[in-house]
């Protein structure tokens, strides 16, 4: 049998860091006073170590980014692990279900002050990371945090809210996925079989028992993670809330660190997002100091701000802010997967697709794309190489002139994840541009469970105890982001598609099914099948939201803002609806910006038919219908207003507001028009 960990020369010491904790000593050079740091009541100073680092020895910093390029860092609506990022050692997730409305709200009411927002927890990392640079990169231990997080679930909004969360569910919308929920949708995504929902742990109870929230609580210190998991299971006693499954992550140890059950470096690749993390002014489209990462706008990871495309969000008032929540318990089966590679290899070198003196991690890396440490396995194929103390890993990583998978699998997990470059929809024509793929990313949190596989290592680290990955990401379209990647490429055997022998689905979180591996040949590409089978078992899945802090206070008092909002910046384009249920907002084919009822019936429009080509919301809080030459063909007249909100209202109102103050309505059987 093959080790649970194969041996690989010169693992890293330490992977991404999770923790987050300061060193004293470093807190003038963070910003924060040279005395034990607080965060908001959260966060313990210890003392710091007596010997400090020379100067000499610290990492440099990147230059400062102005506050006002970054206002996302100082968003204190926001839930602080969307953006930010918690990146603690220990996690636990408690699965809620609401007895009783009225007690609901007081158990959400007295919660809401501990709900962590994004500018806390970014200024404790930037502060972290700053220490850590000081210290020449060693884990600074003068100060540890508890973060708390939110998400509620359709069921667990709809009986806060005493109504339905969304006016209308159109098919194929986020809004559908969503009041469906993860164990509906499950087959299609792959979720069959021993993955099938009537297994799951948790997130496939009958409806009297739905989970309602997950709360996210994050620590450095499992002492005081576990006094905080008690205090909170008490207060759900006390308001009737009953704890339906409690799930506990933690960063494995030592050489782990960092890593998942398989032995991989884990979350290497994340999305940089425009107004939280400094662009690189040399490239003006990557993240500064990571080469091999784009930046993508905001709205792709939290509704509200602009998004690709300045595509409409679809979405009620109230997810404004917040973000869809994926949580998956993926079981991990380490020495059957390790098995399984290691019988793989010997067909491929009884093939001669595989050098004579390959091992278990070579091929491994290929069905990842990462060697152990995190070097896409397509820049170094012959033997892993670690990246050094300040390399981005990806930085020169780009599939397009690899379009056979030669260097990189096409089936590799990380490439089916994430294309980049060199995705060929079409044999013969050029690749995609990684632009064309930035509506499909994710901003990944998770965190493994379970001891470590160790045969030798006694009690609890045989292959009978639970071990696996908690999967969480953060995103803004549940279909367009999650569901997609999920379905159209990790489990699609003919993705990338049009090839034969179809390249097959991914080998690591996929369904069982051949692989093509492909490998140069005097006549092109050689195909060598391989039937690789399903080691990563899903135990339990969770849709949520998490929303912003003042909707949270909302629904604290059972209100819901189900109105539509027309975000700054949306552009409709011909055959954009936007649905409240009762009445839709439309731009018809003909350039005209219509709002229609139930039965498709006008009750006003802009009257540009012929002559509009699209609709924006500017910034400066005007709704203006533009020709193909980019003119104003109608406008609301509505200039010099920044921050107003277009709201289309399940009553019928299609209202403009600044604050309280209607600006425009459009006008209807019941008037409107400029107030």
């Amino acid at each position: 049998m093959a080790p649970a960990v194969p041996p690989s020369a010169g693992r890293p010491r330490s992977g991404p860091d999770r923790r987050t904790v300061l060193r004293a000593t470093a807190c003038a050079a963070a910003g924060t006073g040279a005395g034990a740091v607080t965060w908001r009541a959260r966060a313990v100073a210890a003392p710091a170590p007596a010997a400090s680092v020379p100067a000499a020895s610290a990492q440099a910093a990147p230059p400062p980014v102005p506050a006002e390029e970054l206002p996302l860092r100082a968003d204190e609506r926001t839930q602080g692990d969307v953006l930010a990022g918690f990146r603690k050692d220990h996690v636990c997730l408690l699965f809620l279900h609401f007895r009783e409305v009225a007690r609901a709200r007081r158990w959400l009411a007295a919660l809401v002050p501990e709900v962590s927002t994004t500018a806390e927890v970014a200024r404790f990392n930037a502060a972290f990371s700053a220490a850590r640079r000081g210290s020449g990169g060693s884990d600074p231990v003068s100060l540890s945090a508890l973060w708390t997080g939110l998400g509620l679930t359709h069921p667990g909004l709809r009986l806060l809210a005493g109504k339905d969360p969304f006016p209308a569910t159109p098919p194929g919308s986020c809004a559908e996925a969503f009041a469906q929920g993860a164990a509906a949708r499950a087959s299609a995504l792959g979720d069959t079989g021993p993955s099938a929902p009537r297994s799951w742990l948790f997130g496939a109870e009958p409806p009297e028992q739905a989970v309602h929230a997950v709360l996210t609580l994050a620590a450095d210190d499992p002492e005081r993670l576990a006094a905080a998991i008690a205090r909170h299971r008490d207060a759900a006693v006390r308001a009737d809330v009953l704890v339906l499954f409690r799930q506990d992550g933690a960063t494995l140890p030592a050489e782990l660190r960092g890593h998942e059950h398989f032995g991989f470096l884990d979350c290497v690749s994340q999305p940089g997002v425009r107004g939280f993390d400094p662009v690189d002014p040399a490239t003006g489209s990557t993240a500064l100091g990571r080469p091999g990462t784009r930046m993508l706008p905001a709205g792709e990871f939290l509704v509200g701000p602009e998004r690709v495309g300045q595509r409409p969000a679809g979405l009620p008032a109230w997810a404004t802010g917040g973000s869809f929540q994926v949580v998956r318990r993926l079981a991990q089966d380490v020495p059957a997967w390790w098995t399984q590679v290691g019988l793989r290899l010997a067909e491929l070198k009884r093939s001669g697709a595989a050098p004579a003196d390959a091992t278990a991690p070579w091929l491994a890396a290929r069905l990842v794309g990462r060697w152990p440490g995190g070097m896409p396995v397509a820049l170094c194929p012959a033997a892993e190489r670690l990246p050094g103390p300040d390399e981005d890993p990806d930085a020169a990583l780009d599939f397009g002139a690899d379009p056979h998978g030669w260097r990189m699998p096409l089936f590799a997990h990380i490439r089916k994840a994430n294309p980049r470059g060199g995705l060929v929809l079409t044999p013969g024509r050029p690749p995609l541009a990684d632009a064309e793929l930035d509506g499909h990313r994710m901003i990944r949190r998770g965190i493994p469970y379970g001891p470590v596989h160790r045969p030798d290592g006694g009690t609890g680290h045989g292959p009978d105890t639970p071990r696996g990955l908690l999967f969480i990401s953060h995103q803004a379209d549940l279909v367009q982001q999650f569901e997609f990647v999920a379905r159209r490429w990790l489990n699609d055997a003919d993705f990338p598609p049009g090839r034969h022998p179809r390249t097959g689905t991914d080998p690591v979180l996929g369904p069982d099914a051949p692989l093509a591996f492909e490998t140069p040949s005097a006549s092109g590409s050689r195909a060598t099948p391989l039937y690789f089978g399903r080691f990563v078992r899903t135990e339990g899945a969770v849709y949520a939201f998490s929303p912003a802090i003042p909707v949270l206070r909302a629904l604290a008092s059972g209100a819901l803002d189900d109105a539509i909002e027309i975000h700054p910046g949306t552009v409709l384009r011909p055959t954009d609806v936007l649905d409240a249920g009762a009445v839709r907002l439309v731009m018809d084919a003909s350039g005209d910006l219509a709002l229609l009822d139930r039965r498709g019936r006008r009750l006003w429009s802009a009257g540009t038919g012929g002559v509009g080509h699209d609709a924006v919301l500017t910034h400066d809080g005007e709704l203006v219908v533009r020709t193909a030459a980019g003119r104003p063909a109608w406008s609301s007249g509505t200039s010099r207003h920044p921050g107003a909100r277009l709201l289309l209202r399940p009553a019928g109102e299609l209202v403009l507001l600044d604050g309280n103050r209607a600006l425009w309505r459009a006008p209807t059987a019941a008037g409107g028009g400029r107030p």
